[in-house]
């Protein structure tokens, strides 16, 4: 077997799979028709594709590729069998699901750690009264007036269209289409159209603070999941498997790091003050420098997320409620906002994704902007990025790697989950 055999059995595979779970394939670039075939066929049997899942894998080590590109292969084939093995009704626990789906393994986050954050964040927010109550009457200081909402979503994307220019080529005719929605639980997601045209979504449901929205704009725009689906698109012309974007998968987790990094890639250490005045031209005011300290203040308290999603697995919504409430510092409303996502069965084990994601690349990246540009372009894994070769892309075969672990150490706000 080739390795362009194998491409398309794992396009045919994952479109089957969307059509039992939709949203399964986020989105597919390839011969339009292999998705006409696999819309005339009979209704896939879950059962069925998990064992043809396993089978192509086995057939990966065996076309001898490229570390990196085996790897990609393999870790596509696993999170695809565990998705098939779930609709056939098999149950596990979050952590194997998130280990098998996104090739991570998850622990809790050490309190101590979430206390010193939890000063940091003190010291930024003098005052009386408990930690808690200061950081809400900041959160409701910076809230972005609803009306402002969409011109200051636009003005970031320009401005941050600017900066991404001024790093990467970015192909004539490019564009993309901003879309205010209600009743998501996520805060923004984007979807590439087809035709260099992607469509960025953000969520009106909940208050967003404009101290914030830089990020989570640069993480759906530029340079984040529209320029990356712009390079993947590009890249399926050698490696046809890169045709085919997978919602839950190790190189999601990896692309959603590179999102959240894309502010700090393309603006830099300033951004908080840049993006204050970027919303200054539109009317919107917010202290940038206040904003960027805290974020950095904040960083190891974004594990708690996950806490609470292994928290909602093994003793309910209650636990994990509380818990985000006491190291996260959040209220009522916004604890129910994010425990929408961590409970929604198609959500809940990508939280991962944005605790993890972030702090792999960012420590692989180190300030160097060709390595920003190769974690966009290549496809790499969580697993390769923590192997002992991962700078030059070498190291050991993908079957050795092993899974890489996080205990909860610098993890990022994230671009798509309330918070």
């Amino acid at each position: 077997m080739k390795a362009d055999a194998v491409a398309r059995g794992i396009a045919l595979l994952a479109l089957r799979l969307d059509r039992l779970a939709p949203g399964t394939v986020e989105a597919f670039d390839g011969d339009p028709v292999v998705r006409r075939h696999v819309r005339a066929e009979a209704v896939p049997v879950p059962s069925e594709l998990a064992r043809e899942a396993a089978r192509l894998r086995r057939a990966v080590p065996y076309l001898r590729l490229p570390p990196v590109r085996e790897a990609f292969l393999d870790g596509e084939l696993r999170a695809l069998e565990r998705t098939a093995r779930t609709l056939a009704g098999e149950r596990v626990s979050l952590r194997t699901e998130i280990r098998e789906t996104y090739g991570v393994d998850v622990a809790p986050g050490d309190p101590d750690r979430y206390r010193a954050a939890q000063r940091a964040v003190d010291s930024l927010l003098p005052g009386r009264g408990p930690l808690a109550d200061r950081l809400a009457a900041h959160r409701v200081r910076d809230e972005l007036p609803g009306e402002r909402r969409g011109p200051a979503i636009h003005a970031l994307t320009e401005a941050l269209r600017e900066r991404t220019a001024a790093v990467l080529d970015l192909p004539a005719g490019e564009e993309v289409e901003i879309e205010l929605v209600e009743g998501r639980p996520w805060s923004g997601f984007t979807r590439h159209l087809g035709g260099r045209r992607s469509l960025a979504r953000f969520s009106t449901d909940a208050p967003q603070r404009a101290g914030q929205l830089a990020r989570l704009v640069a993480h759906e725009t530029y340079p984040g999941h529209h320029v990356e689906h712009l390079r993947r698109a590009a890249a399926a012309r050698s490696e046809p498997e890169r045709a085919l974007s997978l919602t839950r998968s190790p190189r999601a987790l990896v692309v959603e790091g590179v999102a959240d990094l894309g502010l700090d890639a393309v603006v830099g250490p300033g951004w908080g003050p840049w993006a204050a005045d970027v919303l200054a031209d539109v009317g919107v005011v917010t202290d940038g420098e206040l904003a960027e300290a805290l974020e950095e203040a904040m960083l190891p308290l974004q594990h708690v997320r996950l806490d609470a999603a292994l928290l909602v697995d093994r003793s309910g919504t209650a636990a994990a409620r509380d818990h985000l409430r006491r190291w996260l510092l959040l209220d009522d409303a916004r604890a129910d906002r994010a425990l929408r996502f961590l409970t929604d069965p198609r959500w809940r084990a990508y939280t991962v994704t944005y605790v993890v994601g972030y702090p792999l690349v960012r420590g692989w990246w180190a300030g160097d902007t060709a390595r920003f540009l190769r974690a966009l372009d290549r496809p790499v894994t969580p697993g390769v990025l923590a192997s002992p070769g991962a700078r030059g892309w070498s190291g050991r075969s993908a079957a050795d790697r092993g899974v890489p672990a996080t205990d909860g150490v610098d993890h990022a706000m994230s671009g798509r989950p309330f918070c």
